[in-house]
This record gives structure tokens, C-alpha cells and sequence, in this order.
């Protein structure tokens, strides 16, 4: 069953965040991960919504997500990102 990886962001260090975005997508191709949308300016149709980009990522099942998320790799660039944003994240199941 696959999952989507959502990940709600607003960016407060350019810098730090740019150290993230530098080696994201290089740890992210090893692990069959697709980026479904990468949305810089969201519409927002309810609520508050206070991030200014949505990251929308299919992984063909939890595994594989778990071999991403959770690798060294992935790990040694995450703090970047957390450091340089605010994020919300979260992990669904779907068809």
C-alpha cells in the first residue's frame, strides 16, 4: 500500500534551509520516493494555514519510507531543515 509524506513548511534561515534543499533530492532518489507536488505558494481554501511551501512525496509502500526517513543519509540533512524552518509533517496510507 503506498504512502504520502506530507510536509508543511515555512522557511526562516535561507541559508540553513538551502544546505537542506542542496542534498535532498540526491538521498531521496535512492529510495523510490516520487515527488507528487512541490508547491511554493499553496491556496489556501480553509483555516489558517501559516507556511509559505507543501511538499507532497508517494513512497510505493511504509518500508521504503522507513528506509528513507529514518537512513543516515536523510538523517545528516534533516537537521537543516529543522533548524531552518518550521515544519509540520505527517505520514498517510492510502491506495
Amino acid at each position: 500500500m503506498s504512502v504520502y509524506f506530507v510536509a508543511q513548511i515555512k522557511v526562516n534561515d535561507e541559508k540553513e534551509y538551502e544546505r537542506y534543499l542542496e542534498k535532498c533530492d540526491e538521498v531521496f532518489e535512492k529510495y523510490n520516493g516520487e515527488y507528487l507536488a512541490a508547491d511554493l505558494n499553496p491556496e489556501t481554501l480553509e483555516g489558517k494555514w501559516d507556511y509559505d511551501r507543501m511538499i507532497l512525496i508517494k513512497f510505493p509502500d511504509k518500508r521504503s519510507f522507513e528506509e528513507w526517513y529514518y537512513s543516515e543519509e536523510y538523517k545528516n540533512i534533516l537537521k537543516h531543515r529543522l533548524k531552518g524552518a518550521d515544519c509540520s509533517t505527517v505520514l498517510a496510507e492510502g491506495k
